[in-house]
Parts: C-alpha cells; structure tokens; sequence
C-alpha cells in the first residue's frame, strides 16, 4: 500500500492546505473513489517508520491529486524495496492557478509553502526514522530544497530528477542545503525540451512578477549543477540517444512498467537502451538509479 502526505487544499487547482493530511491507497482501480482511502494519524505512520529509513518523494508542476497518486503508486512498485524500506509520496498543488504552463511563474510560491509545512512536519513526527531522504521531479525540486533548507534534522539523501529551479540552485538560493545532506545527486537530460524552452521563459516571467531571479537561467535538471558541492555524486547526465524527455522519469498511469535489478548507473558513454528500451522503461530505470543511490 502507497501511504501519502498530502498538503493540498483541493483534488485540483487550488492553495497549499492549513496542514499536513496522511492517507494510505488502499486498492482498486479507480483513483478518483474517495472510499479507495484511508486517512492516517500521526501515530500510525510513527509506528511503520520506527527505526527504518524514510524517502519521501515530491512531484512535478502541473500535476493534480489523482495523477500524483497514480505516478507514486506506480512508481514505488519499481523501486527496490531492500534499498528503499518506507516510501511516502509528497502531494502538493502544483497545479494550483489552473493555466497549465501558463501558470508556472506563480507555482514557486506554492511549491516554498509547502516545502516549509513538510519541513515541520518531518521535525515533528519523524524524529523516530533512522534517516530522511528527500527525491523530487521538475518543480518538485523547489518543494524538496525548501524542505530541507528549513528541517533541523539533517538528510541523508537528495536525488533531484530534471529539477525545474536554477543551475546555481546548491550554490546560491538554496547554498545551506548541501551542508544538511550526506549525499546529493541529480538526473539531467539534454533531451528535456521542458526545461529546454519552457523554463527559461518562466523565469524570466518570475522575474517580471517577484524580482528574485536572473533574467535568464539554465535548468538544474538539463545541464547539472553549475558548481558541484562537496557531496555531490555523480554522474547525472542520462546519454543523448535516450531521448529522455521531461515526462519519462514517471510513471502517471499503471501499470507499473518492469523492475531493472540495481545496482543500475548512468553510463559514461551513449550505451544502448537499458533492457532494450521495453514499454515504461524509463520510469522503470529512474526508479533503479534512485533505489542505487539510495543506499
């Protein structure tokens, strides 16, 4: 079962909800039946994390309730569960100003708030788990780096998959977060035409709009860090031949595609599709590399 933190104030569109609401997906084939639900208390999700390590993964812009759910209920089944004991799938409203791409220069304010209510919520329930990690995707990334920009406790992982925030993010806005981190590693595609058009744009409207950023930006999650922290392990940039696009690093709808063993890394040279470039391998191979670098 997919157990999910969830700071949405609605199924879509939109704020940032008063608090942080638990919830476990409890099976069936419709993600829109509320019945399919159950809502946790802290005290249930203190009693599974006792002890084991927690990754808590947080999705990308323009993403509602039930194909959050969808994606991390997929995904979490192609993970490897040794390497991975608790899964928790981060449901925020990045979806929130309803314009689609149109909207992506107001989404960063959502994504701060609710990496700042995460961030509380880990200080305060999580003191239990033997570790906390943090993986994200697109804009996801904000929400992750606000977490753990804000958290007391120290990370043992972030994964950022084709972060939509600045190259320069480790170094400048978010320069605290490698020092609170035993590891940092990243997923960057050149092949990512999003982050290739679409986020140089944005950000140059979130310019016009809060006055907090460069002009113009490269993507975290298209051309890597542009200075490297201590603690970062690479490599990050999957092979052009890929064709790894924006979309491929999850999975949205079940089912889940298969399992590729770890360890599984990205190679230094253009290497040929991973298990011959099978239906849903992409999702399938994020999953592996996160699982690898999870230990």
């Amino acid at each position: 079962m997919t157990m999910f933190l969830d700071v949405r104030a609605l199924w879509g569109s939109g704020g940032v909800s008063d608090s942080v609401q638990l919830m476990e997906w409890v099976g069936g084939v419709n993600f829109a039946d509320p019945t399919q639900y159950k809502k946790l208390k802290p005290d249930d999700l203190l009693n599974h994390i006792h002890g084991r390590d927690v990754l808590i993964a947080a999705h990308g812009f323009n993403v509602n309730r039930i194909d959050g759910i969808r994606t991390f209920y997929s995904w979490e089944k192609v993970l490897s569960p040794t390497d991975v004991p608790v899964f928790l799938g981060l449901l925020w409203p990045g979806d929130s100003e309803s314009l689609h791409a149109l909207s992506y220069p107001m989404e960063p304010r959502n994504a701060m708030a609710a990496g700042s209510m995460i961030a509380d919520f880990i200080d305060n329930n999580l003191q239990d788990a033997a570790s906390v990690s943090l993986v994200s995707h697109s804009l996801g990334a904000r929400v992750v780096l606000q977490t753990a920009a804000k958290m007391n406790r120290n990370l043992r992982r972030l994964i950022l998959m084709a972060g939509a925030v600045s190259d320069d993010s480790l170094t400048a806005e978010f320069a605290s977060v490698p020092n609170k981190v035993e590891k940092i590693s990243l997923l960057a595609s050149m092949k990512d035409e999003v982050l290739r058009w679409a986020f140089p744009i944005g950000d140059l409207v979130s310019e016009l709009v809060d006055r907090d950023h460069p002009w113009w930006e490269s993507a975290l999650g298209r051309t890597g860090a542009r200075v490297r922290p201590a603690n970062y392990l690479g490599p990050c940039q999957i092979p052009d031949p890929w064709n790894f696009g924006h979309g491929n690093y999850l999975q949205v709808k079940p089912p889940a595609p298969a399992v590729i063993p770890c360890p599984i890394d990205i190679p230094q040279i253009a290497n040929p599709l991973p298990i011959n470039g099978m239906q849903g391998w992409q999702p399938a191979w994020s999953a592996s590399f996160v699982s690898t670098r999870f230990r």
